[in-house]
């Protein structure tokens, strides 16, 4: 049954929810893919934080006004399908079901079970905690969404300690007026265009969770004229917190020691603190982690669920199926088992950048939805309007492109098939959706005749 949502957000709710839902983990950890790709000069990669962060509000303002219009719980996928159809939008359940969010946190989880060995300078621990901890999480999301909200809750306080520490002493305890910043731009031998986009690919991993910034409109007093406020401000604040954290890193140490690093965040933190220092700014990272791990899994089970409760995947007969707590469990189950799979890479970077790939194809494809429902449905209710409307969304599609044509054509061989190998699962789902919709016309038809 549908509910009304109560409109008692106001600007500071809304800009603190924009925050609190982007920054994450990648800000501990990217800074090591950033600088190896950058040839260990901290130029390029600055400006591709930077770079990131306006794509990113340029992302969000455009996809706000989807959210808005189409307030239906299931996000992406759903508008996909409201704009394009059931097959695009069941090619968007059947990318996050299979790539994106099971790269995610098996990326995630990577990180939480090397900085775990790093903690007790054990590498042999990293495997298992790893997986340990995707268990865990999938089994306490099985005891209901009031559990989840509960570990966000206390983890998206927490994350923000390290975060503070890490700039506070980074500028006081490092040398600021000796720090390269800008300089070298780049790397010898080195094509700013072709490694721009990896950066980007990199980077943006820091910055996902934008696309849900727009579901907090239907809660908002003012959608029209706070919600951009709220984008606009928020982002821009991560943007700020993760330029100066990485200025503060880069005080600290050069940016071709960050390169050498996989968690530069520790590798500062013990520099500034000693051993011991360095391990509690870890302990606080991990609860970052874990709580980053968490929510995936939370909103990772629900495209898979809707999936099943239309009857489009294999399986469909469990994965629609609730537990006693109203709880996706099969699904839960299943994103955890391809999660597990991927996980046993141990490749954090190169998981990161599978999901990114992967779904910006699709964060594309909701962009120009908002130009096509302007010209299809202009009389549509729109709560909020894009601010500066074509120009927003083109710089949305424009930057994503870039993205996606970088990775395919200018990056190495390696990038190149990791996109190729994302774009052929995504597209396997076409036999998928078509096998199983045909069943689904010959069942109602079944059950017409009887």
């Amino acid at each position: 049954m549908e509910q009304n949502l109560q409109k008692n957000l106001g600007l500071s709710a809304a800009l603190s929810t924009v925050i609190g839902t982007v920054i994450g983990g990648g800000v501990f950890f990217k800074s090591q893919a950033v600088y190896t790709l950058t040839g260990g000069a901290p130029g390029l990669g600055i400006l591709a934080w930077i770079l990131a962060g306006v794509l990113t509000i340029a992302g969000g303002l455009t996809a706000a006004e989807i959210s808005a219009a189409i307030p239906k719980t299931g996000g992406m996928m759903v508008y996909i399908e409201e704009i394009y159809g059931e097959k695009l939008g069941f090619l968007t359940g059947w990318m996050q079901s299979l790539l994106f969010f099971p790269a995610m946190i098996a990326a995630i989880s990577v990180m939480f079970g090397q900085q775990v060995a790093y903690l007790f300078a054990n590498p042999s621990l990293s495997l298992p905690f790893t997986i340990g901890v995707m268990v865990f999480l999938g089994f306490m999301n099985n005891l209901g969404s009031k559990t989840s909200g509960i570990i966000q809750t206390v983890s998206t306080v927490c994350k923000l300690i390290p975060l503070v520490i890490l700039i506070v002493l980074g500028f006081v305890k490092g040398n600021p007026s000796s720090a390269s910043i800008m300089t070298p731009m780049i790397g010898e031998g080195l094509s700013p265009m072709s490694i721009m986009g990896q950066l980007m690919i990199a980077v943006l991993f820091a910055y996902d969770g934008w696309i849900n910034v727009g579901a907090i409109a239907g809660e908002m007093k003012n959608p029209g004229k706070d919600l951009p406020r709220a984008i606009v401000g928020g982002l821009s604040v991560v943007m700020a917190v993760y330029v100066i954290i990485n200025i503060s890193y880069l005080c600290v140490l050069p940016a071709s020691e960050l390169a050498t690093y996989d968690a530069p965040a520790s590798a500062v933190a013990e520099v500034i603190l000693g051993p011991t220092g360095g391990k509690l700014i870890t302990c606080g990272i991990l609860i970052s982690l874990f709580g980053c791990a968490n929510g995936y899994i939370l909103t990772g089970s629900r495209p898979l669920y809707t999936l099943g409760v239309k009857e489009l995947v294999p399986g469909s007969k469990f994965i629609k199926k609730l537990n006693k707590q109203d709880t996706p469990s099969y699904s839960i189950g299943v994103i955890i088992a391809i999660s597990i799979v991927y996980s046993i890479s141990g490749q954090f970077n190169l998981l990161t950048d599978l999901a990114m790939f992967s779904v910006w194809a699709f964060y594309v494809l909701t962009f120009y939805g908002v130009i096509k429902l302007r010209k299809n449905n202009p009389n549509l209710h729109r709560p909020y309007k894009v601010p500066m409307y074509p120009l927003i969304p083109i710089i949305a599609m424009c930057g994503g492109l870039f993205v996606l044509i970088n990775q395919l054509f200018f990056a190495g061989s390696f990038n190149r098939a990791l996109a190729i190998g994302s774009i052929i699962v995504t597209l396997l789902g076409l036999p998928i959706y078509n096998y199983f919709d045909k069943l689904r016309v010959k069942d109602f038809g079944t059950e017409k005749i009887g």
